[in-house]
């Protein structure tokens, strides 16, 4: 990450809050409650809950008005847009248009007189605002925030020369995430491309095979007549936290284990969650060794002298999300088969070699692309570190 130089005066380790005044929220924001008719209005933007992304300050999404119906809260370009249902999803985005938004939201407009308004964004992202938010919310199903409530915490606020070198502060370490992350972002679209360019269609000159006939699916499972004292790592769906990415394994005794808890993982094995597939909950295990693998995945061993990496690709390919659209059955829980699996088929090029040199192409971008992501996740916690150490 990028090192940002400011001239801040402050000690950050060591703050000084005796010159700090208590507002209620009210003094500290406005709450702007202008309506509007989406059906009579020569606004084009709707923001809505779902286009407002979690822990960040940024709306990329919108809808319009032939979206929705009935009257919404009218809010101008650098207003906040606050999620007051399910606070705790910690939603708070600047408007950079103006436009209007769900009832389910509040629209915010930071007082000028008690706080800088490019401050006001970040300290409505700290714990001490949004777990006051969480804590005053009624209602089980959907938790909602009442104005009525809201405007009467109380809330610290520092004196305006700390403010405005608090808001120069922020406003370099998010220029800095913004970066990082816009990089993630290009990566992450190019792998996309890249992988549809080459799996997506026919390509002239390759061979397309179903996948039982060039790799072994579930091929070695434990036994009810295991060693009751066989440790290993369990790798279950939800272990697969992002796709590619695996969290921490639980070490298990297997008579201590679930049920689930049977497919041998091998080395250079590919992991599937045939649950909610669209999902790309796949990762590729360099190093299989004690770790099982639940009964909702496929675990996929290619056989020579098809390349692994290369079949792992064709899995994040569209066409394959396509595949799996088509078979999936159940509502709750909508997954494939591993026979579905097994029908699937690889595309291989004639030139056994360009299988390596293209998985090789691809793994670099993958690389580049989990490389960036990594400093985008250290940009945001030490933006979100800072703030709470403020605030």
């Amino acid at each position: 990450m990028s090192e940002v130089k400011t001239d801040l005066k402050i000690d950050l380790n060591n703050l000084n809050k005796s010159n700090w005044e208590t507002y209620r929220f009210d003094e500290i924001a406005k709450n702007i409650s202008e309506r509007v008719d989406p059906n009579n209005t020569d606004l084009k933007v709707y923001i809505g809950l779902e286009h407002i992304d979690s822990e960040s300050l940024h709306i990329k999404r919108h809808g319009t008005p032939d979206d929705v119906n009935g009257t919404k809260l009218k809010f101008y370009k650098g207003d906040i847009i606050f999620g007051r249902r399910r606070a705790y999803q910690r939603k708070a985005g600047i408007a950079t248009w103006d436009g209007f938004c769900s009832a389910h939201a509040l629209v915010l407009r930071a007082n000028h007189d008690v706080i800088d308004p490019e401050l006001f964004p970040f300290f409505l992202h700290s714990d001490l605002f949004m777990n006051r938010a969480i804590d005053i919310s009624v209602g089980s199903l959907s938790p909602t925030i009442n104005w009525g409530t809201l405007k009467h915490q109380e809330f610290l606020i520092p004196p305006r020369e700390i403010q405005t070198q608090l808001s120069h502060l922020f406003k370099a370490i998010e220029q800095v995430n913004s970066s990082v992350n816009d990089v993630t972002e290009k990566l992450s679209e190019l792998y996309q491309s890249k992988v549809d360019e080459l799996f997506s269609n026919s390509n002239k000159g390759w061979e397309y095979i179903e996948l039982k006939k060039l790799a072994g699916i579930n091929k070695a499972s434990l036994k009810g007549k295991t060693n009751p004292d066989y440790k290993f790592k369990y790798l279950d769906i939800a272990s697969i936290i992002e796709p590619n990415i695996i969290g921490e394994l639980d070490e298990l005794k297997f008579s201590e284990a679930p049920s689930r808890a049977r497919r041998i993982v091998s080395d250079d094995s590919i992991v599937l969650s045939l649950v909610r597939p669209y999902q790309r909950s796949f990762v590729y295990v360099t190093l299989g060794k004690d770790i099982i693998a639940s009964t909702g995945t496929g675990v996929v061993d290619v056989k020579e002298p098809y390349v692994s990496r290369f079949v792992y690709h064709q899995f994040f390919s569209n066409r394959f999300l396509k595949f799996c659209e088509n078979r999936m059955t159940g509502t709750n829980y909508p997954a494939i088969t591993p026979k579905d699996l097994e029908a699937f088929k690889v595309g291989i090029p004639d030139d056994e070699k360009s299988m390596a040199t293209l998985a090789n192409q691809l793994d670099d971008i993958n690389v580049a692309f989990e490389n960036s992501r990594t400093k985008a996740q250290s940009a945001k916690q030490t933006k979100v570190s800072l703030i709470n150490r403020i605030f």
